[in-house]
């Protein structure tokens, strides 16, 4: 387990780290290997448009900490409401309302640890295992077509003036975008503290929901409970660093990102030896081997809702 100490330095640090993916990789073939998540990627685009993007997250980290030793946190019902925005070019890209409600119905399962794979917890991991309480309400779809072929990560499908959709009321309402995002990106999501102009998360319309068979491993609906993990401040299980730090500290260090679905024990080569927690949302895994997050991430989440905290407008 992890032991967390966080300085200004640290932090800056933590959110410097990007990758060499450029606007044609991203218009790339869509074709998906394993899941690719942009969320780190644009925020490290975002903290070089933005210097005073660091300092905002710096106190929001700030504000989480002392929240959660001080157990200033949530103790009533947080509902979030949705807005689901659909940019399709093709008929399956305008994904159905059935299949939109089938998103909310698993985040709704994922953030109350009522799915049923929850109970494949490992025993070495059930102590930890937590329903996070937050739960999710559909409130509009919106729909726009497109000749788009692709948006990529830079944001497009959240403007209007760009031929995308512009958020609705973002202070209150969580966004979804459901779009082709391309270069083999499921999905990003924007951390708190960026711009409510471009506040939400993006998810590509083939893994939105319960999807096709043609979108496994990722049909399950889970790439957005990963995304929206981060929509709620949650880091990489590995903490985007070999061995890295997730700013939570009942999760397994973990050596790097996990893919498919590693056999359990899987044991870490970050010493000391232990075993990590693959089967966490915030790690890389297919749909069918992520089912849990832990107390630590749920206080990190629900921080954000207390008076005080960067989504507190959307109230208790």
């Amino acid at each position: 387990m992890k032991k967390i100490l966080l300085t200004a330095t640290a932090f800056l640090m933590l959110f410097s780290c990007q990758n060499d993916q450029t606007e044609s990789t991203v218009s790339a073939t869509n074709a998906i290997a394993r899941r690719s998540c942009a969320s780190q990627d644009v925020l490290a685009e975002q903290l070089k448009a933005d210097p005073t993007l660091a300092l905002r997250m710096n106190q929001i980290e700030a504000f989480t900490q002392k929240s959660m030793l001080t157990n200033r946190l949530v103790n009533g019902k947080v509902v979030i409401p949705v807005v689901v925005n659909v940019l399709y070019r093709t008929a399956a890209e305008n994904i159905s309302d059935a299949q939109i409600q089938s998103q909310i119905d698993v985040l709704n399962k994922d953030y109350t640890a009522t799915n049923p794979d929850f109970s494949s917890t490992p025993a070495e991991f059930a102590g930890v295992a937590a329903n996070i309480g937050i739960t999710f309400e559909l409130v509009k779809i919106n729909r726009k077509s497109t000749t788009k072929t692709s948006w990529g990560t830079r944001d497009a499908m959240k403007k209007t003036k760009q031929g995308g959709l512009d958020p609705t009321s973002p202070s209150t309402n969580l966004n979804l975008w459901a779009c082709t995002i391309g270069g083999g990106i499921l999905g990003y999501a924007q951390f708190p503290g960026g711009s409510l102009a471009t506040d939400g998360v993006v998810i590509d319309s083939n893994y939105f929901g319960l999807s096709s068979a043609a979108s496994y491993p990722y049909n399950l609906g889970r790439t957005a409970s990963h995304e929206v993990g981060h929509w709620m401040n949650l880091r990489h299980i590995w903490g985007d660093a070999s061995c890295g730090d997730d700013l939570v500290s009942d999760t397994p260090v973990a050596k790097t990102s996990n893919f498919g679905v590693p056999t359990y024990p899987y044991v870490s080569t970050c010493l000391p030896a232990h075993n990590e927690m693959t089967m966490n949302y915030m790690d890389y895994t297919d749909d069918r081997g992520m089912f849990m997050f832990t107390n630590g991430q749920k206080a990190r989440m629900t921080a954000l809702f207390v008076s005080g905290g960067a989504r507190a407008g959307f109230g208790i």
